[in-house]
């Protein structure tokens, strides 16, 4: 496998060829000691160091410290594999893939399955968004990388799952506040504890902001809320609810040639058209899970929810002829449930686990799309030209088994098989009847086999199938602009193969942990854009290949000072030509050997923490991004970047109260890079600058009763 050079990473062997050695049996008892981690991501609860797959995991409290609170971005640039940058543009959320699954998606998130509190906030087509996730209530989030993330059906390239923390103790209240540069400000208020045998966390925060670019205003408000409830000894009973609402203007891209100039600017239409995006989404789900007996156990999820949209584009009024829609509206109910059981069993002298479930989820979408202008008026709901209610369903058997067949060796298999079904009942026939519908379905299996070396050290390889249907946006155009369903699109078909290490060290006066991947997907039948004419249509471009190394280190190299480091190099490219119709009108041809679009070829993380007192904190963090492609033609990258961060926390007790304080700069070098891609934006606006140089400073204020 060859992989590009890396320059500013010369150490990075270095250390990584020391953790890898023996360790010595000298032991410095004031290093912090490494606490067992049980993950959940994998349906089978297991510690961090047994399960076969690439998984990172990331503490509640780490993604608060001395941070914003406001996007999974900024606390989970650490994890391998995983490419996230922030648009600065919170009428889209940001740009995230995993090894190069999503990398394409021009809005929100596709190709990886995101899960609150079990309930997904991907749909059943592969459409998701994090903008509900509340990170001022986390307890962890868990990344799932490679074939084992097959296990969650459509679209699982990746999953990420996120956890609310659960109510314990005392009662506590705590505030926060936070002021940055660009105006923004962020007020949170959290109350947490447990009264009469019931748990309970509440957040509730606000997210202020004038952008660092013209249109790129924003006001979030966030609540987020899970009690707990033990029934008996044997069950418990955990309810969780949602609301979320953003008041988003959305800059746009710019060009490359633009931001060459003047990366603070905007498009000129975004301004004449006033582009913004209003959303409001409200869910709740219901767990209830009973231990039945010593060896078999049930859970029970249900959940629903709305999510209304409104979004004003900047699309021009002379090219609104045949466009459905420079204003969308938009209105979902959905809802699901997953039911499963387990169950524990000897085998002669070892052990197996089972589970069985299904999960079934719906969306009913009404969604209508507007003129944005009104005789000479731009910006403003017009004539009606797009009216249909659409259906989204998925009705997943799933089973895995985990077998220790021998003392150091382990055995994991899983089947799901997935079926997505789509509807469209067009209400809007001046156009041609747009209704019809189609589905797919896949069997799709995992087996992993996995062996430990040694008390410190496991090694396993893994083998799986997944399914990337169209998403609804993609299968609602047809080539030419005809009526109807795109019926000539088929799911992408991939085939994942990983190899890993996991080890824990312990030498001398340092200890931690290491896990290093490699892994291989070759994919059939990848979507990819047909035509770039007004409404973008899609088509499947044969076969694709992604390929790459992951590294990742948590450790303690003295008993005050923390290293966090990720190392990600990664050769997604096409293995068969295509081409597609561009704005020009003209034929695209995208040759074999290209990369896909939307991916870099290396990622790399250096986070030091020093803890000079019991009551201090000081972080200094470093992050490389190589260029990423723009376009599937690859004639436009967004140049490489470093850049670095300096943050500094204190905490203060006096009695009950509990004062912490925090300032931090990122950009340090005040550099200018360009923070993500609109992949193969139809104008060439692939651009959206990241800010310069920017600071923060917060305090919190907590009372423990």
């Amino acid at each position: 496998m060859r992989f590009p050079r890396l320059r500013g990473l010369a150490g990075w062997p270095v250390i990584t060829a020391s953790l890898l050695t023996s360790p010595s049996q000298a032991q410095d008892a004031a290093t912090p000691q490494l606490l067992e981690v049980t993950v959940r991501s994998t349906l089978q609860s297991s510690t961090l160091e047994q399960v076969p797959a690439a998984i990172s995991l990331i503490d509640g409290e780490r993604m608060r410290d001395r941070q914003w609170q406001v996007n999974v971005s900024e606390s989970l640039v650490s994890v391998p594999g995983l490419q996230l940058q922030n648009r600065q543009n919170y009428a889209q959320d940001l740009q995230l893939s995993i090894r190069g699954f999503g990398a394409r998606s021009t809005f929100g998130v596709r190709g990886i399955q995101i899960y609150v509190d079990g309930i997904p906030a991907t749909m059943p087509d592969g459409q998701g968004q994090t903008n509900n996730i509340d990170i001022g209530s986390l307890e962890r989030m868990e990344v799932l990388r490679g074939p084992y993330s097959a296990l969650y059906g459509n679209a699982s390239g990746g999953v990420i799952n996120a956890y609310t923390e659960q109510g314990e103790g005392k009662p506590r209240l705590e505030s926060t506040f936070a002021l940055g540069s660009n105006g923004q400000k962020r007020l949170g208020l959290k109350a947490k504890g447990e009264a009469n045998g019931i748990g309970y966390v509440l957040g509730a925060s606000r997210f202020l902001t004038d952008g660092y670019r013209a249109q790129s205003a924003a006001d979030k408000n966030l609540f987020n809320a899970r009690i707990d409830v033990k029934p008996d000894e044997y069950s418990k009973l955990t309810l969780v609810a949602n609301h979320v609402k953003i008041d988003a203007k959305d800059p746009g891209g710019i060009s490359p040639e633009d931001w060459a100039r003047d990366s603070r600017m905007t498009t000129p239409n975004a301004l004449l058209y006033d582009s913004r995006k209003h959303i409001k989404q409200t869910q709740a789900g219901l767990t209830y899970e009973r231990q039945l007996d010593g060896s078999n156990a049930l859970r029970f999820m249900v959940y629903a929810g709305q999510r209304e949209m409104m979004q004003f584009q900047s699309t021009p009024k002379a090219s609104q002829p045949g466009f459905k829609g420079g204003v969308i509206g938009l209105q979902r109910d959905y809802g699901g449930l997953d039911l499963r059981w387990s169950g524990k069993y000897r085998l002669g002298d070892s052990e197996f686990k089972l589970i069985a479930g299904l999960s079934a989820n719906t969306v009913k979408e009404d969604r209508q799309g507007y003129k944005n202008f009104a005789g000479t008026q731009l910006g403003v709901i017009g004539d009606l030209v797009r009216d249909e209610r659409n259906t989204l369903s998925n009705i997943d058997p799933y089973l895995q088994a985990s077998w220790a067949l021998a003392p150091t060796w382990k055995l994991d298999a899983g089947l799901r098989w997935s079926n997505v079904q789509f509807k469209s009942s067009d209400h809007f026939p001046a156009d041609g009847n747009g209704s019809g519908s189609t589905g797919f379905h896949k069997l799709l299996p995992v087996v992993s086999l996995q062996h430990q070396l040694n008390e410190d050290s496991t090694l396993y390889a893994s083998l799986g199938r997944g399914m990337e249907t169209p998403t609804f946006n993609e299968i609602s155009y047809r080539p030419g602009d005809l009526a109807g369903l795109n019926f000539s699109l088929k799911p992408a078909v991939s085939t994942s193969a990983e190899l890993g290490i996991k080890r824990r060290f312990n030498m001398a006066g340092m200890r931690g942990d290491l896990s290093a991947a490699l892994f291989q997907t070759q994919t059939d039948n990848e979507i990819v854009v047909a035509s770039n004419q007004g409404n973008t249509s899609y088509q499947n471009a044969g076969r694709t290949r992604r390929r790459g190394l992951e590294l990742s280190t948590t450790a303690w190299l003295h008993p005050q000072v923390r290293l966090n480091g990720s190392l990600t190099l990664l050769d997604a490219r096409l293995r068969s030509a295509y081409g597609y119709l561009n704005s020009n009108g003209s034929t695209t041809t995208v040759p074999a050997g290209k990369r896909i679009a939307g991916t870099a070829k290396n990622m790399a993380y250096l986070g030091l923490d020093w803890f000079p007192a019991t009551d201090w904190r000081v972080g200094l963090d470093w992050r490389r991004m190589g260029q990423v492609a723009a376009n599937d033609d690859n004639s436009v990258y967004a140049p490489s970047y470093n850049v670095a961060s300096l943050s500094v926390g204190y905490t203060y007790r006096l009695g009950a109260w509990k004062l912490n304080t925090f300032a931090r700069i990122d950009n340090l070098t005040d550099k200018s890079y360009v923070g993500s891609v609109i992949v193969n934006e139809s104008n060439k606006r692939y651009y959206e600058a990241a800010p310069g140089r920017q600071w923060m400073l917060g305090t919190s204020l907590g009372y423990q009763f």
